[in-house]
């Protein structure tokens, strides 16, 4: 993230985990809108994607969801946001 060209961060968590702490600049994007297509993705399908949620599952939901609407460079942020938080690294509320 710290490169100038940070990938697009997925939140897929609800809307109430994301107002609690968020990673700066994520898109929150439950997996339900994903799945109905009510959330703006990005329009570049190799567009370097990372998925979280709080602690896996729903990420993994969410990054089989984006493969099937086409984006092909989707990854998982590894230990999620629990990770995240515990590392002391920023957040927005």
């Amino acid at each position: 993230m710290a490169s100038g060209q940070p990938p697009t961060v997925i939140d897929v968590r609800t809307g109430f985990e994301f107002r609690a702490g968020h990673i700066p600049g994520a898109i929150n994007a439950p997996v339900w809108k994903i799945l109905l297509l009510l959330e703006p993705l990005p329009q570049d399908k190799d567009a370097e994607l990372v998925v979280l949620c709080e602690l896996g599952p729903r990420a993994m939901m969410g990054k089989v969801l984006l493969g099937f609407l086409g984006f092909r460079n989707v990854t998982l942020l590894t230990g999620h946001m629990a990770a995240w938080r515990r590392s002391g690294l920023p957040m927005v509320k």
